[in-house]
């Protein structure tokens, strides 16, 4: 039923209207309405053994119940010969749930012209047919059906004198509208636990999608190698952080960040060593930054740390601490002889500055940094 409840989702479908379709849809589209018609097809079957139980006594002609449940096996091959054929596919309703409501309510209006005298089995079973269609319909269908009944149920009444009832005169006309009473209750109960199936799997899906939407939103904001923020994320946070800082005056510093002599490791140990270097270096920083610091891979071995309420003194220690961790990390697990340390250019943020230039200071530090032998941090 979890199947069948996750599909029959109201009031259109996700996946399209005609050749858009993929063949995997079209067919698993296909089996479910294999299945309701199946469960349409078998609710005659029981209606047509309950009007044998009337016609053995003496109630109703014993050629209603087969007429009956032949009735309802046509529409229900009718319905799937059009569901093979996939033409069903071509509307955004592909249960065609209006008119296999719609024809199953003329035919149990119908069967009540025809059958006064267990004319009440009949209408039970309109019940059935509105609250099945109800599952799926959309607003508009649901008032055309309720709209259509309606006038067949006016008709029956009111321009016709027809003597409507359910049978009790004898024990087997009893235990018939027992039967009645029992199977359409329970048919109802069905309908009610399949709108609880449908629903938990409508949740389970939301669910999902939630977190499939957390998941892409984590990967946009991500540098896939290093797991730290991406350029274009990391540039958001940095225009945050100075408009922030704008607004409170408190101090912001930034630190430019670059591997020293990257490319000569790439070369000498190989890139795949090379991706791990920077793994292992984002790793080591994120462990020993501030929970409000922000860090991101500015490009290439380059990475940029936002550091909100820091001066340029507190900036340049808490980049040099860094330094000294990154060269102190046992480098020599990836490769023998391999010895990894960083460059920092430390800017602090000036009153109505840029990002551009805040971040050419920064950049400046830096090449001065390198300029001074690398494995140090200088400060704009």
């Amino acid at each position: 039923m979890g199947t069948a409840a996750s599909s029959f989702v109201n009031p259109a479908e996700l996946e399209g209207v005609g050749p858009q379709l993929t063949a995997k849809a079209r067919s698993r589209r296909a089996r479910q309405r294999r299945g309701i018609l199946a469960m349409i097809g078998g609710s005659y079957v029981i209606d047509a053994g309950v009007l044998l139980l009337f016609a053995q006594a003496g109630t109703i002609p014993a050629t209603v119940g087969p007429a009956y449940a032949a009735c309802g096996l046509v529409l229900v091959a009718l319905f799937l010969i059009i569901s093979e054929l996939g033409i069903n596919d071509r509307f955004a309703d592909h249960y065609l749930v209006a008119p296999q409501a719609t024809a199953c309510m003329l035919t149990a209006l119908a069967f009540t012209w025809i059958a006064p005298e267990v004319g009440a089995m009949f209408l039970c079973t309109l019940f059935i047919v509105f609250s099945f269609s109800s599952l799926r319909s959309t607003p508009r269908q649901t008032m055309v059906i309720w709209t259509a009944m309606t006038i067949g149920l006016a008709g029956l009444f009111l321009l016709t004198d027809k003597p409507i009832s359910m049978p009790h005169g004898n024990y087997l006309e009893r235990f018939g509208t027992m039967l009645v009473l029992v199977l359409s209750i329970g048919r109802c109960m069905f309908l009610g636990i399949f709108s609880s199936s449908m629903k938990h799997s409508l949740y389970q899906s939301g669910l999902k999608l939630k977190e499939a939407y957390k998941r892409i939103e984590e990967l946009a904001e991500l540098d896939e190698l290093t797991g730290s923020y991406n350029r274009r994320c990391i540039m958001r946070m940095l225009d945050e952080e100075i408009a922030r800082a704008a607004r409170s005056g408190a101090p912001c510093s930034i630190a430019l960040i670059d591997l020293d002599w990257f490319k000569r490791i790439n070369d000498a140990f190989g890139h795949p060593t090379g991706d791990e270097v920077l793994r292992t270096f984002a790793i080591t920083m994120f462990a020993n930054i501030r929970a409000n610091d922000r860090f991101g891979r500015y490009g290439g071995e380059e990475f940029l740390l936002v550091l909100p309420d820091m001066d340029t003194s507190g900036a340049v220690r808490a980049l040099d601490r860094l330094r000294a961790i990154i060269s102190d990390l046992d480098w020599s697990a990836f490769s023998p002889g391999m010895k990894v340390t960083i460059s920092g250019g430390v800017a602090t943020l000036k009153q109505n500055e840029t990002p551009d230039t805040f971040l050419a200071r920064a950049d400046s530090a830096l090449y001065a940094a390198k300029a001074r032998g690398r494995n140090r941090i200088t400060h704009a």
